[in-house]
Order: structure tokens, then C-alpha cells, then sequence
């Protein structure tokens, strides 16, 4: 387990500082395999789309197998194969530079790019949205997907090496794809969607605990939104970190979202003032403390883990 959790730290130094690789990303030629499969599987039918989740989370958890099997007492081809999936899963660098995009156009008075900006980050309907709702969505996605994209991966990673890295990142891909309350994927989606609420359960608690922890000053503000606010978000997953930002920051998140299809409430979380374009940057650095606390511990976890088994 040395390997392992030497593969994670590298991969997690490696999205740090390069970000997603520029071309041949594994996750985009998934995406459109995913795309492909499900010309031909989709039906308005919950059965189908757990016929469709399976296979191609099944497909990833295969690769993975493959892989760790292959590296199986080899602890340097191990460490370099764990590091590279790692660093191809993660998610951390591309979100805070979506999120600090959507800040300079703020910045720069461009209100129209900023919400054309924020359609990379977030589902929502964006064109109505003012300086505020704008940093609001921003704000609530780097708190979920600091989750989501960092802290899920690398708790998959130290427990399942990379298989566990792969199927993770399938089922989250999934989600995105097909996940989401619509006409076409309501059914069809249910079952990804579930499966990746399953997967985050952990994630979403770990997240919430670094957030406490990485707010000095705010720890039992942090502490008291999660408490009192975090169950009354609809997922049961990312009101726990959009509750520990908002209580962090001192901000109040949630409110009314539009998609393309329904307007959605949202339960506020935090007592605090509306979210401006400041707080975009401290929801950043936030997001990047608790990113390194996760590593630390997944990587202890892996050797804790290693030594649990007698080495």
C-alpha cells in the first residue's frame, strides 16, 4: 500500500500544477463510449438505465482490475500507474480555474461572459442571473464538487487502488450525463444518479469535516450551518459542503435555481450576507485546504490500511 499512497500523493501534486492532460483525456473518450452506448441501450425505463450504469461502470472497474493486476507486486510500475489515474480522475485544478474565470469577468464588468462562463460549472438556467446569484453558483459548486471531484476520488483511490479510482469516475461521469431530473432521463438516469449519491456518501461527510477544520476563526460557525441547514438541501450529499462554505464564509447560499425545464427552491444555508465576486476567490482557497488535508489523510489511510493486512 506504499504504492498506492504514493500514487495518489503524485497524482494529487500532478492536478495541482498541470491540471486535466490537454488532449486524449480518458474521462472525455469515456464520455463519448458512454454517449455511444446509450444510442443504443436508452429507453424511458428505470430497468435500462440500470442495465446502462452497470456496463459502463462495470467497463471501468474492469480496466481497473486489469491494471492493479498487472502492477501486482511491482511497486514502482503500482505507484506510477496509481499516480497517472489519479491525476486523469481528479477534478481540482480545472474547478478553480472555471471559478476563477467566472471571477475575472465579474471583475471586468462583463456580467453577460460571466454568465456564459458559469453554464461550465453549474446546470442551472444562468441568463437572468445578477452579480450575486452568479457568485452564489459559483461558490455552491466549488463547495460540491471539491467533493465530488477531489476528495471522492481520493477516498475510492486509497480504499480500492484503481479500480476504485476508475469506477468512481464512471459512475460520477454518469451521473452528469444522465443523472438529472428531465423528460428524457427522470427513469432512465435514476439508477446513476443513485449510484453516485451511494459513492459520495463518505466523500460528503470528509468534506464537511475538513471544511471545519480548514476555517480557523469560523470552526463552530462552520459546524452549526452543517448541523442545522445541511439536511434541508435536496441531494443527500452536497448540502453538507455547501453548508460548512456557507458557515465558513460567513455567507448565505441556497435560494431559487431555474433549469431548462422547472424553477427548483432551494433551502438557504447560513445566516450570513449574499455571496458577491469576493467570495469566489475565498470559496477557492478553501476548497484548495481542504483538497490537501484530503490527500494527507487518504494517503495515511492507504498505509494505515496497508498495515491492518500485516504489510
Amino acid at each position: 500500500m506504499r504504492a498506492r499512497a504514493l500514487g495518489l500523493l503524485v497524482g494529487y501534486v500532478a492536478d495541482l500544477l498541470l491540471g486535466d492532460p490537454a488532449r486524449f483525456h480518458p474521462v472525455a473518450g469515456f464520455g463519448r463510449v458512454a454517449a455511444r452506448a446509450e444510442t443504443a441501450s436508452y429507453a424511458d425505463s428505470r430497468l435500462r438505465g440500470v442495465a446502462h450504469t452497470t456496463a459502463l461502470v462495470g467497463l471501468g472497474l474492469a480496466v481497473g482490475a486489469g491494471a492493479q493486476r498487472t502492477a501486482r507486486h511491482r511497486p514502482l510500475l503500482e505507484a506510477t500507474l496509481v499516480a497517472a489515474t489519479t491525476w486523469t480522475v481528479l477534478g481540482g485544478r480545472s474547478l478553480a480555474r472555471e471559478a476563477a474565470a467566472v471571477h475575472e469577468l465579474l471583475g471586468a464588468d462583463d456580467l453577460p461572459g460571466a454568465r456564459s462562463r458559469l453554464t461550465h460549472l453549474v446546470g442551472r438556467d444562468t441568463s437572468g442571473l445578477d452579480e450575486s446569484e452568479v457568485s452564489r453558483a459559483v461558490v455552491e459548486s466549488v463547495a460540491e464538487n471539491t467533493a465530488d471531484a477531489v476528495v471522492a476520488p481520493l477516498i475510492w483511490g486509497a480504499t480500492a487502488g484503481i479500480p476504485g479510482l476508475l469506477a468512481y469516475r464512471a459512475a460520477n461521469t454518469l451521473d452528469a450525463m444522465v443523472g438529472h431530473h428531465s423528460a428524457r432521463y427522470e427513469r432512465f438516469g435514476w439508477a446513476s444518479a443513485r449510484l453516485d449519491d451511494l459513492l459520495n456518501l463518505p466523500a460528503a461527510r470528509l468534506t464537511g469535516l475538513l471544511g471545519v477544520v480548514a476555517s480557523p476563526g469560523r470552526r463552530a460557525e462552520a459546524r452549526q450551518v452543517w448541523r442545522r441547514d445541511a439536511a434541508g438541501h435536496p441531494s443527500p450529499n452536497a448540502g453538507i459542503p455547501e453548508a460548512v462554505f456557507a458557515g465558513s464564509l460567513g455567507i448565505r447560499l441556497g435560494g431559487r435555481n431555474r433549469y431548462a425545464d422547472r424553477p427548483e427552491e432551494r433551502a438557504r444555508l447560513g445566516d450570513g450576507r449574499a455571496p458577491g465576486s469576493g467570495d469566489i476567490a475565498r470559496a477557492a482557497a478553501l476548497a484548495r485546504r481542504v483538497g490537501h488535508e484530503a490527500a494527507v489523510v487518504c494517503c495515511v489511510a492507504a498505509l494505515v490500511r496497508r498495515g491492518a493486512r500485516g504489510g
